[in-house]
């Protein structure tokens, strides 16, 4: 299938990277509101078609669906403009900023017989599959505990009085957005929807949230998520049984996962799978979904059904913490 792109920062390098790998997904053109930077952009994967009007893009008949990763804030709203005008689409986290704007996108897709997926990198790899497997070998579960702490890159420019994207509440940006949506995406595909929701989160002076943490309480069970764009963890996340512990490296990418039974430890995912990979396993199931493969609708179903309490978990997070979007 021919693609194009909206965003050209290094996570739609990476995206590309991973989708052109997989042999199903062709560049066909590029967004940018610079014709200088979308050029270059561009130049890089060999393709000369480059857009500076979303409207024309869109009702170019040679694409067949868009890879959409403009600040947040624009998400929902480019998301509509393309499916409206019969794009497939496959929209970066988080794909929506509520419940409702997500559902209107799902709806709107099945509408039209298109398909539209979230971006999200867990929900698509292999390792689900096997950490949802191992959640059934540990026995009861009592506590559980997903880490994503990463200290953002944009940190020093805050400190000096600069108030960068991803600390702009303007952009629908700060630590739950960009970090704890995957501790809930994992959480919610793992164990559903959660009985009760607490949450307490810290604001920076830009007005976003720099950290954050929420336990998700599933009757005696509790799911504890922690996330923070402004320290750095280095502790792994734990599901926790009476018959074992599930270690994850990484939650973001779902790799280096371990089980421990009985005193010895099993490694069931490794930790040095690339990006690329990771990456390719949505952007396959998305092409696969758009040719009408009957198993890859069915996964994007799943996903936008988890994608949905997702939203419910978060807006309820945003609602106790008063958050300004």
């Amino acid at each position: 299938m021919k693609i194009a792109t909206v965003g050209s920062s290094w996570i739609t390098e990476k995206f590309l990277s991973g989708a052109l790998g997989t042999g199903k997904i062709e560049l066909e053109a590029v967004y940018s509101r610079s014709e200088e930077k979308g050029r270059a952009f561009a130049q890089k994967y060999g393709t000369e078609k480059i857009y500076t009007s979303l409207e024309e893009m869109a009702n170019d008949g040679a694409i067949d669906g868009v890879y959409i990763a403009s600040p947040n804030r624009l998400h929902f709203e480019q998301s509509m403009h393309f499916l409206t005008h019969g794009k497939n689409v496959i929209c970066e986290k988080p794909a929506t900023t509520t419940e409702s704007e997500m559902r209107e996108v799902i709806k709107t897709a099945k509408n039209r017989n298109l398909i539209y997926t979230e971006a999200i990198m867990p929900m698509y790899v292999p390792a689900f599959s096997t950490l949802k497997s191992a959640v059934d070998e540990i026995g009861k579960i009592r506590t559980c505990n997903i880490v994503y702490c990463q200290l953002s890159s944009k940190y020093p420019a805050l400190l000096r009085g600069e108030n960068p994207n991803i600390f702009n509440p303007e952009m629908h940006t700060g630590a739950l957005a960009d970090i704890g949506v995957y501790n809930v995406f994992v959480a919610a595909g793992l164990f559903g929807e959660p009985n009760k929701i607490t949450s307490k989160c810290t604001f920076l002076d830009t007005g976003a949230d720099g950290q954050g943490t929420a336990i998700l309480t599933y009757g005696d069970m509790s799911v504890n998520l922690i996330f923070s764009k402004v320290g750095q963890s280095y502790s792994p996340s734990e599901i926790i049984g009476d018959e074992g512990t599930i270690s994850i490296g990484s939650v973001s990418l779902l790799t280096g996962i371990d089980l421990t039974q009985n005193g010895e430890r099993k490694n069931l995912v490794p930790e040095n799978i690339s990006r690329d990979e990771i990456m390719g396993a949505e952007a396959s199931a998305f092409a696969d979904a758009v040719n009408g493969c009957a198993d890859a609708i069915g996964k994007i179903d799943r996903v936008n059904e988890t994608a949905l309490i997702v939203r419910r978990i978060c807006d309820e997070i945003r609602r106790q913490n008063s958050f300004p979007f």
